[in-house]
Order: structure tokens, then C-alpha cells, then sequence
């Protein structure tokens, strides 16, 4: 079940609203779709919305433009624009040890921040899902660590030198996220100041509502909530290199910082850079994603980005994936 599309703009090809069509059928293979938004030249062309299912915690309905949905991972590449806009004041340094207190006069505090951004610290960390018995995340986000997620996280043994291995890790953003807070301010208070008055309210995110743990911490690995436009809005703030009109939001060159290859994923066929996907077969491009397929797509060599919200199995993402291809391949100038 899904609402009608809003009427196309011309700017957006006869195939976006097929594919459009075939990730909200019913019984669509991929699963749910609850948002597509298409966004060119900053400008949305296409968008349509969906129907949250009925759960355990209460029944669904229709998802509309004003709708707020979690961003799961989406949120890491928010938390690498806070670290951004941090170092524009000042306040931090890429190749510092990061400034973590318990890690002082012990063998993690060769950390770097950038080893945490590039998913290179170290230190043992699970990134599982399912299998709550071999698993940090779930431990973090739900079990012993969610009370402070960054010190849970931060506690786990180093198993490697800093800088030379990569792990996909929840815990590690929520590090960062913690990092970014003591260098502001060190409460929650602060932290939710500084996201929506330096970034979300300049960016026109108006909708963004960030969640925080127990101890204060942003939980920037998972927890955002915003409307599918803007989810776009921030996509569009790489887009254009940081800059909203005239005003810089974000370090000139921080988009090159998050689009920089530090590894590849075989499983998924991506790229990673810093607390950003890539997708190979659009060079120069960066990608949020997120659990249960959630994307943000920007594409600068096309002034695009496309965003899809949804509820999506992990081994039919490939689906949804190959749909945002063929939008963005729409677009073929």
C-alpha cells in the first residue's frame, strides 16, 4: 500500500516514476519502501511515500512528506559533519591522539581521531544484527553499554595497531560522537544545541531530531529522526562542498575528507570513506546508508541525490540498491 506520487517535475525522466512504481507495488520483492525522493539542482523532481507496517509497539499508517523516520547508519555521515564543523572551530584535529580520558597512559592512546573516522582503531568490535550472543552492537545499543554507549565501546580490547585494520563499527562513531561533545561542551544539552544550530537549522533539516544515551552521548551511529526531504537536504549539503547559498556550514574540502577510500566491502560491493559509503560505479560519488535500506545517495557529476527510506530485509538490499542505480543512471547527463 502506498500513496500516489506528487505529479513528476520535467526534470525527472519517464523512468524514475517506473521504478518509483515498482518499489511501493504491493508485495514488492525488497520488502517496504516508505520514501523516495529524487532531488536535482537542488530541487525535489520526484518523490512518493509509503505505509508503515503495523508492529508490536503500536499500529502503522500512511508515511507523508511530514513524516519523521530513523536513519540507522544514515547517522554516522551526520556525526562525520559534526566532527567537520568541530575542526572548522578549532576545537579538534584529524591527526591528534583522539582526546578520550580513560585512554590516557595506556597502549589506545595512539588513537587518532582519524583512525576512529576511518573505522581503523583497532579496537574488537561485532557489527552483528541478529545474533545478540556474538554481538556489540546489540549489547551497545540495547543491552549492558546503552546507558553510555561511547565508554562501552571505548572499554573493548585493542586487538590490532591503530591505523592498520578496518572494522565496520557502531561503537567506534559513538566515540566520535562523544569526542565532538567534550570538545563543546561536554553535556547533552550542548550537543543538541550544536547540531541543530550549526548544522540541521543552516542545512534547513528542520525536522532532525537526534537521540541521545543515558550519559549525554549523541548515539551518532544510528539515531536520527527526519523527514525523507530532509534527509535529502543534508545529502544536498555534500553536494555542494558544505555550502548552503552563500554560507559555509561545513570545512571547504570536507566532502574529499568523507569521500576518501580508506577500504572495500566485498559483501556489500562498496567503497568506504570516512563514515561514508562509495559506490564504485559513479565515481565522486558518497552514499549514507543505513539499516533495513535506508539510503541517501549524492552524486555531484549529475547535481543529484536521491534518498530511500524503507523496511528491507538485509538479503534483498541488493534490490533496492539496483533501483537507486537506475534512477540516478536516468539522469544520464
Amino acid at each position: 500500500m502506498s500513496t500516489e506520487p506528487s505529479p513528476p517535475s520535467p526534470a525527472a525522466p519517464a523512468a524514475v516514476g517506473a521504478i518509483g512504481d515498482e518499489l511501493f507495488a504491493e508485495g514488492a520483492a525488497h520488502g517496504i519502501t516508505l520514501a523516495l525522493v529524487v532531488q536535482r539542482h537542488g530541487e525535489v523532481v520526484y518523490e512518493r511515500y509509503g505505509h508503515q507496517p503495523d508492529t508490536l509497539f503500536g499500529p502503522g499508517g500512511p508515511v507523508t512528506p511530514d513524516s519523521t523516520l530513523i536513519s540507522w547508519s544514515m547517522a554516522k555521515s551526520i556525526t562525520q559533519a559534526a566532527v567537520g564543523i568541530a575542526i572548522g572551530d578549532g576545537l579538534l584535529r584529524l591527526d591528534a591522539p583522539a582526546p578520550v580520558p580513560a585512554w590516557r597512559g595506556t597502549e589506545k592512546e595512539s588513537i587518532t581521531l582519524l583512525d576512529l573516522l576511518e573505522m581503523r582503531s583497532g579496537l574488537e568490535f561485532v557489527e552483528d544484527y541478529v545474533d545478540d550472543s556474538v554481538s556489540h552492537c546489540l549489547e551497545m545499543l540495547y543491552g549492558d553499554g546503552k546507558d553510555d554507549m561511547a565508554a562501552y565501546a571505548a572499554g573493548l580490547p585493542l586487538l590490532h595497531t591503530p591505523g592498520t585494520v578496518w572494522n565496520y563499527a557502531s561503537g567506534t562513531t559513538n566515540i566520535v560522537s562523544r569526542i565532538v561533545t567534550d570538545a563543546i561542551g561536554g553535556t547533552g544539552e550542548a550537543m543538541e544545541s550544536f547540531l541543530r544550530d550549526r548544522l540541521f537549522h543552516p542545512t534547513g533539516m528542520a525536522s532532525a531530531i537526534p537521540k541521545f544515551d543515558t550519559a549525554g552521548t549523541f548515539v551518532g551511529s544510528s539515531y536520527v529522526y527526519a523527514t525523507a526531504r530532509d534527509f535529502a537536504r543534508f545529502g544536498q549539503l555534500y553536494l555542494d562542498d558544505g555550502m548552503v547559498g552563500d554560507e559555509r556550514i561545513l570545512p571547504e574540502g570536507w566532502r574529499d575528507v568523507a569521500r576518501t577510500q580508506i577500504a572495500f566491502d566485498d559483501e556489500g560491493g562498496f567503497g568506504y570513506g570516512r563514515q561514508w559509503w562509495l559506490w564504485p560505479e559513479f565515481p565522486g560519488a558518497l552514499a549514507c546508508h543505513g539499516y533495513e535500506g535506508q539510503y541517501t545517495l549524492v552524486v555531484p557529476d549529475r547535481d543529484l541525490v536521491v534518498v530511500h527510506l524503507g523496511k528491507v530485509p538485509a538479503d534483498d538490499r541488493a534490490i533496492v540498491r539496483a533501483a537507486l542505480r537506475a534512477v540516478v543512471e536516468a539522469f544520464d547527463d
